[in-house]
């Protein structure tokens, strides 16, 4: 296995996808294989605290409604969605993980539309969408963020929804990790600088995140011309004892994990 460095430097549009393409594409399988069961075939899971789509119910009634998901991954969300009227479209930058999708269609019998491609140009025409949304999707993978929200504007019809979750900006301030020690504050908030593994052999990028402020992300929807409608941030259940990289019970009851944001188009 290669050594990966872990550094916090800049990293362009182009590097980003690049990096986060090829690891998507070699992390799918364990990724199915792990969390599958806690995603449902058909399921939507918004975040690693295990809420659903069908309790917190930020999409609104899907029922006849177009639905884009971007950041798809093998379209557990889109499957639902399909389940519940409405006609999921999935998006995903990784080959490997839209096979996945095709695996679980034939599985499932629910067939999710699903195309090989990119936030920051979706390959859709203008206003062709009711929905879009993206549960730990392509969002904090992507460096060019503004042309990404800007294209979700784009495709999205008249008073459309847009709605996403993403790691909870202030865990930017504290270690990965699921332990105590994950909940040591030990960098800046407001360091905008990604987060990136590099290759110690080949000295290539392997992977990178990019972080926003909650104050980003809403500039962000409303020089998209959009206007934000509602702000979740789950609790994590009593209960619950799943660990999945750096959320846990341990962290998830003192400080929340995901951000959950819904915009509406103006």
């Amino acid at each position: 296995m290669n050594n990966l460095q872990v550094l916090r430097v800049p990293v362009d549009e182009e590097t980003s996808r690049h990096a986060n393409r090829r690891d998507w594409d070699r992390y799918a399988d364990e990724y199915q294989s792990t969390h599958g069961e806690f995603l449902g075939d058909a399921g939507f899971v918004w975040g690693p605290e295990g809420h659903t789509e069908a309790t917190i119910q930020v999409l609104g009634d899907v029922r006849d409604k177009d639905v884009l998901e971007v950041g798809s991954g093998a379209g557990q969300c889109s499957r639902w969605v399909r389940s519940q009227g409405g006609r999921g479209f999935g998006l995903d930058l990784s080959e490997r993980q839209l096979q996945h999708g095709l695996r679980i269609d034939d599985q499932t019998g629910i067939a999710v539309p699903s195309v090989c491609g990119t936030a920051t140009a979706l390959p859709f025409r203008d206003a062709s969408f009711d929905i879009v949304f993206s549960s730990f999707g392509a969002l904090q993978f992507v460096a060019d963020i503004a042309d990404a929200v800007s294209e979700v504007a784009r495709v999205l019809r008249p008073a459309g929804r847009f709605a996403f979750s993403v790691t909870h900006p202030t865990r930017w301030m504290f270690p990965d990790d699921p332990g105590e020690e994950g909940l040591v504050a030990s960098q800046s908030y407001w360091d905008r600088t990604p987060y990136v593994e590099v290759n110690d052999d080949t000295g290539e990028v392997a992977y990178v995140e990019h972080h926003r402020t909650i104050g980003d992300w809403v500039s962000l929807l409303a020089d998209a011309g959009m206007s934000l409608v509602r702000f979740d941030e789950p609790e994590w259940p009593e209960g619950h004892e799943r660990v999945w990289g750096g959320w846990s019970q341990t962290r998830g009851r003192l400080t929340p994990g995901t951000a959950i944001f819904v915009a509406v188009l103006r």
